[in-house]
């Protein structure tokens, strides 16, 4: 078997990897979206399942409020002691000189739930992992924020014991174990013992197209001992921009049961529109940033090098022990709303889908309007991830508004500050019409304007349909959901991408959504109904 990189596609960033028995797992960021940390699981590496998020209620993550790119960052998934152990954490600021955030703990003996009450950690810094050493004892390893504009903003890593008679850290153990090197912005530290040897897994650079990993190892855990490994970086890309993959690095190291040993890293797919060179920008990465899978050996010297050169591969060999796993072959889904839970695969913002929000049963979805799709509070949406460049998504809409504040129907989301809308409001001139929007960097445009689309007297159910071809993406509508019609306006996709957000906000961690909102900013919760949603990767 081979591994095709990306293996997990679309938004799956900052990977946690660990192997419990035969199984593989990774623990992945979701950053605003609920519930909290994506987690999948697999036997051969290959072939990836997705399991329940561990954090799905509000005592365990309480996002309300969070900017765009806050919430979870960079969990870190371990087992020890007969359980699983996953360190989080929650990012109240994303701008400015000051990153507020609080790192907490949660166990389960099963990987499916129930998970613990949340134990708060520490504030130090994020990108938190737990380290079991072999004598018993536990450390928090965590990148460390400084906001004073004297310093550099990332001011090492900071290693701690936690003590788990009372479970919680002793600050007085606290100390800079590694500043990184030259290139800065070290972050999302993994320590690992191998052989004698401390080895600290480290990334730098920025999660952007200077991103890299580096190692560094130690005999000890002592403050400032650990050396860089020669002749690194570990991974990057930056040298290597004709790959199919760009940006590797942040990730975790595991262990076959044969032996063998593997990285998991984020990864993002860049494309280019015509007019653009594939250098500089190097790229558009729609689909945020995905997780891949290197082949790790180690040298002479008892460094870990990347199996075909720091940029890493596309393909790479599966393990030789891989247990075929059975999983999805793309990521195409038909929900016909038939169930009171939702399907895995859809995401809320900051608060989990409840009664305030609508409902889902008996072949409908019932969205109650809130705030528009521009505020951090109260968003009435469902969304799932883009995971693939090609695709067409669909659904059936009921609505009734009787006011321009009111709107509902279909849309691509990237933030607050970044997305498109088709959906049914309300004109005083025509009644009942179609209307596009697309907030770019904050600003909001009306496509349609005096030539929305009137919904005839008497329709009952109006159909919207996206299409997405890489580059840019056209809406369509239909009032029987047979005879679709294009409406000629064609959107860039490069505006749902982590690489546009970039220009202008400083979270752009996440990637492009596709889902079903209704909006009632005049308060009145106007409700919509969705009979369905096909999303058919091409």
């Amino acid at each position: 078997m081979k591994i095709q990189n990306p293996v997990l596609h679309g938004f799956n960033a900052d990977p946690s990897m660990i192997r419990v028995g035969d199984t593989y797992y990774i623990a992945n960021s979701t950053f605003e979206w609920f519930p909290g940390v994506r987690l999948h699981e697999s036997k051969d590496m290959v072939h990836w399942n997705l399991l329940p998020s561990p954090l799905s209620t509000t005592t365990l993550l309480d996002m309300k409020g969070n900017p765009a790119s806050g919430g979870i960052w960079a969990p870190d998934l371990t087992y020890a002691d007969g359980k699983f152990w996953l360190i989080y954490t929650d990012v109240k600021i994303t701008e400015g000189a000051f990153k507020d955030m609080t790192n907490y703990l949660t166990t389960a003996t099963d990987i499916r739930g129930p998970w613990t009450d949340p134990i708060r950690v520490n504030g130090v810094g994020f990108d938190a992992s737990l380290f079991h050493d072999d004598n018993g004892r536990k450390y928090l390893v965590q990148q460390t924020w400084d906001h004073r504009e004297y310093h550099h903003p990332f001011n090492g890593i900071t290693l701690t014991e936690f003590d788990t008679d009372i479970m919680k850290l002793r600050p007085e153990t606290a100390r800079n174990i590694y500043n990184g090197t030259k290139v800065k912005l070290v972050e999302g530290p993994h320590l690992y013992k191998i052989n004698g040897y401390y080895y600290l897994f480290a990334a730098q650079g920025g999660t952007v197209y200077t991103h890299q990993e580096v190692v560094a190892r130690s005999k000890s855990l002592d403050e400032l001992s650990f050396e860089s490994e020669p002749d690194g970086p570990f991974l990057t890309n930056f040298d290597t921009p004709d790959l199919g993959i760009q940006k590797q690095g942040h990730g975790a190291l595991v262990d076959t049961p044969g032996g063998e040993w593997y990285y998991a890293s984020l990864c993002g797919r860049p494309w280019n529109h015509e007019n653009e060179s594939a250098y500089d920008p190097r790229g558009w990465c729609t689909l945020g940033r995905e997780t891949s899978i290197q082949k790790v050996e180690w040298d002479d010297q008892g460094w870990p090098r990347i199996v075909g050169g720091h940029g890493g591969t596309v393909e790479v060999e599966a393990p030789k022990d891989a247990i075929l796993t059975d999983a999805p072959v793309d990521g195409s889904q038909h929900d016909e709303f038939d169930t009171p839970e939702l399907n895995g695969e859809w995401n809320t913002l900051r608060t989990p889908f409840t009664a305030e929000v609508g409902s889902t049963g008996d072949g409908k979805l019932t969205l109650i309007g809130k705030n528009s799709l521009a505020s951090n509070f109260d968003v009435s949406m469902i969304a799932r991830r883009w995971q693939a460049f090609d695709f067409d998504a669909e659904t059936k809409v009921k609505f009734d508004p009787f006011t321009y504040q009111q709107m509902a129907g279909l849309t691509n989301f990237y933030n607050d500050k970044h997305w498109s809308f088709i959906f049914i409001t309300w004109d005083e001139k025509k009644g009942h019409v179609i209307e596009i929007g697309e907030n770019n960097n904050g600003n909001y445009t009306s496509y349609l304007k005096d030539d929305a689309i009137a919904i005839p007297d008497g329709t009952e159910n109006v159909w919207f349909k996206v299409k997405a071809r890489k580059q840019s993406y056209s809406y369509e509508y239909s009032f029987d959901g047979q005879n679709w019609h294009e409406i000629p306006v064609t959107l860039d996709a490069a505006i749902l991408s982590d690489d546009y957000v970039l220009q202008n906000y400083g979270g752009f961690f996440t990637g492009a959504f596709v889902g079903l909102a209704a909006v009632d900013y005049a308060g009145y919760d106007q409700p919509a109904e969705f009979g369905y949603f096909d999303y058919k990767e091409l």
